[in-house]
């Protein structure tokens, strides 16, 4: 029995052609597509798939959302993720949403179609030549958690306040403490976080989520 697929991606050329390579050995049945994310959760409640293969940028919901909606849902259909973005940001991501498998689209046909049949395994695939990247990012990941930890409550508020834009007496103001404290407290901080100013400062903190744009 085929491994039945669904292709999601804005552009029905790079539809027809993936689904013709997939098609070739009989292996793996394209049994539905969609334009955009609305219609891949459409689509999904009238078909049962096995993988679906899913671009990041699309009209109306992303790929990342529509990954989100379907973990939400508790489908179980296995998502590869088929994209042109390197960016390891985008792959950790989609890891920490709870992607399958995650692929560039200028890989080729064999490389597709063993992402599609070890992710229907049960298996998780990552692109090979993203793994390095992603370890490196892991383990910066792992090592900003940790400064984080090292702060204490009032540095934390501090540096929100700092990555909001705020300067000292502001800080001092919002928090009814000293000009003084706070300089003290953004020492600290900065020396905890490896932080030569405030700019590097507000980068880390939204880079780890302590503040939200």
């Amino acid at each position: 029995m085929p491994v039945k697929v669904i292709l999601t991606d804005d552009h029905s050329m790079i539809r027809e052609g993936i689904k013709q390579l997939l098609e070739i050995t009989g292996e793996i049945e394209v049994i539905g597509e969609a334009a955009d994310g609305l219609e891949c959760l459409a689509l999904l409640k009238k078909v049962k798939a096995d993988v679906l293969l899913l671009d990041i940028n699309m009209p109306n919901m992303n790929g990342l959302q529509v990954l989100e909606k379907i973990n939400r849902a508790q489908n179980d259909v296995k998502v590869l993720m088929l994209t042109v973005h390197n960016e390891i940001e985008y792959l950790i991501k989609a890891i920490d949403i709870g992607i399958d498998g995650y692929l560039l689209k200028d890989s080729g046909s064999e490389e597709l179609r063993k992402a599609i049949f070890s992710i229907y395994n049960g298996e998780k695939y990552i692109q090979p030549e993203l793994t390095p990247l992603l370890n490196q990012k892991l383990v910066e990941k792992e090592s900003d958690l940790d400064k984080i930890h090292s702060l204490t409550k009032r540095e934390l508020q501090i540096l929100k306040l700092i990555a909001e834009g705020l300067f000292n007496k502001e800080i001092g103001d919002r928090l009814n403490i000293s000009e003084r404290t706070v300089k003290n407290h953004v020492f600290n901080l900065f020396k905890k976080i490896d932080a030569s100013d405030r700019t590097q400062a507000a980068v880390f903190a939204i880079r780890n989520n302590v503040v939200d744009l």
